[in-house]
């Protein structure tokens, strides 16, 4: 199957853009379909799974999400994340955003996944990461970049109690994925 794209322009172009474009592609019945088509562009980014070992707690952050407040919600609950810059490493990206946000140093981070984040409407692709750290690694203070307006709580969730977390806290996609893939790991070896 195949598919083209033409006449690609930036239509909005703030700290966001939005793309517009004709798209031709093929059907699964062997048709043709041509329709424009608009996408969310913000860039790639990161997030982490972020395991203090020896208080066993995930880290988490905690900060004001202006799209949340369509839904009445404000400050959410997420893994450390944020935007790729330009030719940066997504693993070192990770190293920042976490140093940033939350002030621990990471010294060893494992890929788990990359995937879109919301293909019907945005281009962005999210690669997740998982990492441990232990209290020592807090060297800064974290809390965000504050010429990025960023305001950011550090959240130490005990694993016991991530369940709980997950079914009436964290409204969060990555997040979720992320949890629940280190949720799944623990029932692994609580298994062997």
């Amino acid at each position: 199957m195949k598919y083209s794209i033409e006449n690609e322009r930036v239509v909005f172009n703030d700290h966001y853009k939005i793309l517009k474009a004709q798209t031709t592609y093929d059907t699964f019945n062997g048709e043709t379909i041509k329709a424009k088509r608009l996408a969310f562009h913000r860039g790639d980014s990161v997030a982490v799974v972020l395991y203090e070992k020896d208080t066993d707690s995930i880290l988490l952050t905690k900060q004001f999400r202006y799209p949340t407040t369509q839904h009445n919600e404000g400050w959410i609950l997420e893994i450390p994340a944020g935007s790729l810059e330009k030719n940066e490493n997504p693993s070192k990206c990770v190293e920042r955003e976490v140093l940033e946000e939350l002030g621990y140093q990471i010294k060893k981070s494992q890929l788990l996944s990359q995937f879109y984040t919301s293909p019907g409407g945005s281009t962005e692709k999210l690669s997740l990461f998982y990492a441990e750290v232990s209290s020592e690694d807090k060297i800064e203070k974290g809390g965000g970049v504050e010429s990025e307006d960023e305001d950011i709580q550090l959240i130490k969730v005990p694993v016991k109690e991530l369940g709980v977390y997950l079914l009436e806290k964290i409204i969060d996609a990555k997040t979720i994925i992320g949890l629940q893939w280190f949720l799944f790991q623990r029932m692994n070896e609580i298994k062997r």
